[in-house]
């Protein structure tokens, strides 16, 4: 069967739609789709496949998709834009917007410090259920009253599911409204694009739930010494464990659930589109439908990289590099090289501006590879992009 790929491509920038094809072809690509922003304008807004392994329904510009951690991007924008708008510094104390926050000696963690994974809270202390965690008041209570897991300020360590919480509530004690809401009304709304932490029931048919990668010729077997060290640093019991589903309260599966897709977790249940990532992304940079986002100064802030050089991430044994809550451009997550600011999801999405090119870029899909950044079909996609922009 041909895969069905339907959408735009500029002039020049034919070749990131044979790679995205290819992706289909011979990475097990099931439903995706990518945009591309350039100098302002969308020059690749492409969506090929399926909403599942039935190939029952066409992945189409309605469809919506859980970009897990590329959320955490969308939640640092936020935080970024009241940067902007005088409300809180990124060197303001936690305590001075959010004062349950200071139990434990956290008193003296910094705004910065806390989006930048340095507080030590990528789980809370003690026993938590799904149930709790869904709750913005119970978990937001539980990561106030735990104790951080290194003296804040001396390492870093992924949060991934607690991040969200974190910034959202930094965000909601400064602003008075919930992350979720914040984005539909100050980003989403005024630029015409879909963006929903805590999905709205009536949009739940047009989600396209998370799948395996259809398998293919290029497939090989994960070498056993390569598998029980994965189980060694990612196993049950692990830094990387706790903090990829906050001790086990999220297993396999439970992001497909709708009750978790209409919470509000700003760092992982972020549900979008390519388009709408993208332009996003590049209202970051320039007005895009009559909206900017950020000015110049506090995006350059908040895209630098703050986490010491080659330190390695005590979640994720890796180094990872960290600004303003953006993941940068670095070895674990290279995006489209030095100055790109964004973030990753698990499985394979990606969102990210990168100035010096003026490019922004998003790629989103229901086929999930097993990693938590650098997947080859993006970037395939992101090499193939950048080399038109270059050429241009």
């Amino acid at each position: 069967m041909t895969t069905p790929i339907s959408g735009t491509v500029a002039a020049g920038w034919e070749s990131v739609r044979e790679v995205f094809a290819d992706n289909f072809a011979s990475q097990g690509e099931v439903g995706a789709a990518v945009s591309i922003f350039h100098r302002g304008e969308c020059v690749v807004d492409l969506i090929g496949g399926f909403t599942d392994k039935t190939d029952a329904v066409p992945y189409s510009k309605d469809t919506l998709q859980l970009v897990f951690s590329t959320t955490k991007g969308i939640a640092a924008i936020a935080l970024a834009m009241l940067v902007d708008r005088g409300l809180v510094d990124y060197d303001d104390l936690v305590v001075d917007h959010w004062p349950e926050f200071g139990q434990h000696g956290k008193d003296e963690a910094t705004i910065a410090q806390l989006v930048s994974h340095q507080c030590g809270l990528y789980a809370v202390d003690g026993p938590l259920t799904i149930e709790e965690a869904l709750d913005w008041n119970t978990i937001t209570a539980r990561l106030a009253a735990t104790a951080p897991r290194w003296p804040i300020g001396t390492a870093h360590g992924y949060h991934a599911l607690t991040y969200g919480w974190l910034i959202g509530e930094v965000i909601r004690r400064v602003d008075g409204r919930s992350p979720g809401r914040f984005v539909q009304e100050e980003i989403a709304g005024p630029l015409g694009v879909e963006m929903y932490i805590g999905l709205p029931a009536e949009h739940e048919p047009r989600v396209s739930d998370v799948t395996t990668q259809r398998s293919t010729k290029k497939e090989s077997k994960v070498d056993p010494k390569i598998a029980a060290m994965i189980e060694q640093f990612m196993g049950p019991g692990t830094p990387a464990h706790d903090a990829l589903s906050l001790g086990g309260a999220f297993g396999d599966g439970a992001f497909n659930q709708p009750r978790v897709r209409a919470a509000e977790i700003p760092a992982a249940n972020g549900i979008s589109n390519a388009r709408s990532l993208a332009t996003i992304y590049a209202a970051t940079m320039q007005e895009m439908n009559g909206t900017q986002l950020l000015s110049s100064a506090v995006r350059e802030r908040a895209a630098r990289t703050v986490t010491p050089e080659n330190e390695p991430d005590k979640c994720l044994v890796l180094g990872t590099t960290f600004g303003m809550g953006f993941m940068t451009s670095g070895p674990f997550v290279p995006m489209a090289g030095p100055g790109s600011f964004g973030h990753p999801g698990a499985g394979g999405s990606v969102a990210f501006a990168q100035p010096s090119r003026d490019l922004a870029f998003a790629y989103v899909m229901n086929a999930m590879s097993a990693n938590l950044a650098g997947d080859l079909r993006s970037q395939a996609l992101i090499k193939a992009a950048s080399s038109v922009a270059d050429s241009l």
